[in-house]
């Protein structure tokens, strides 16, 4: 049976490296499963794969999309399943890698299938919650769904204002869509988990966050700070340095809460991998290990 390669862990464990070298190994190409790094614009502050990473092997889903473009797990989902439809006509083996627990779960087990919001419904919720704030948007949300009310984040304005955009443009509640069905895959999956100790992740990340800085970070959101609105850029990095532009903070005070927000980031990824006991967990320095490991699998 075709098999598709799951490479999960938290941002900073060295997803991209192991990923080209399992690839070499097994001759075959890379679906990227992260919702920050399909936005063309953005490269440098969600760590994409670079043009040289991206010649030494094939990627998907990588600055495919521009920060403007409504995207979504489900979204991702029907376009991965017809894209490993095709490459599985020449390959046994696929690799999907990336941090976005939802992604990954939505080609790994399916997601609900929840109906596209219009674009005004998103425009009319999206002013609500810039002139009224979140808890406005959650009294809303509370009014339509009582029962999605009672269980969603409610300092997530992402999923609040997706909840209120659902009821909105479709007259039902947003729990009537969640029906949390897992959906059979023709083809099989095996999932390899990155990880290392709390210090060391710690470590590497502000080390990549330096890096970033050299990279042009600043400059990046310089030229996205006019779009500061958009969901795309509800992201860490991001929201820092624009809070440094509107002179809420110094530049070494926004850099260092990158650093700290990119810490809390990873603690949520870990949290909500280890949670999947179908995950076997490695040292990314383990690479003949790992690659074994998806031989022994087949």
């Amino acid at each position: 049976m075709k098999t598709l390669i799951v490479i999960v862990g938290p941002t900073g464990v060295g997803k991209t490296e192991l990923c080209l070298k399992v690839a070499e190994a097994f001759g075959t190409v890379i679906v990227n499963a992260d919702s920050r790094q399909i936005f063309k614009e953005i490269p440098v502050g969600t760590a994409a794969p670079t043009i040289a990473e991206r010649r030494r092997i094939r990627h998907f889903f990588v600055g495919n999309l521009h920060i403007d473009q409504y995207y979504n797990a489900s979204m991702f989902e029907n376009d991965v399943i017809a894209l490993l439809d095709t490459l599985f006509k020449e390959k046994d083996y696929v690799i999907m890698s990336g941090g976005s627990m939802m992604y990954v779960d939505a080609v790994c087990n399916g997601i609900d299938d929840i109906p596209t919001v219009d674009t005004a419904t998103r425009s009319k919720v999206m002013r609500e919650y810039e002139e009224k704030g979140l808890d406005y948007i959650c009294g809303r949300l509370e009014e339509l769904d009582p029962e999605y009310y009672s269980i969603v984040d409610k300092r997530n304005p992402k999923r609040v204002i997706h909840a209120v955009e659902i009821c909105l443009s479709t007259g039902r509640t947003y729990t009537s869509f969640r029906v949390n069905a897992k959906k059979d895959r023709p083809f099989n999956i095996i999932k390899v988990g990155l990880t290392l100790d709390r210090e060391q992740l710690y470590e590497r990340i502000d080390g990549r966050v330096d890096r970033m800085v050299a990279d042009g970070l600043i400059q990046e959101a310089e030229k996205m700070y006019p779009y500061r609105n958009l969901n795309s850029l509800n992201t860490v990095g991001y929201k820092e340095l624009f809070d440094y532009f509107d002179g809420k903070c110094t530049l070494e005070e926004a850099v260092f809460r990158i650093k700290c927000d990119t810490h809390k980031y990873c603690r949520k990824q870990l949290t909500w991998f280890k949670r999947d006991k179908d995950i076997h967990w490695f040292s990314p320095n383990n690479v003949e290990e790992i690659i074994n490991y998806i031989r022994s699998c087949k």
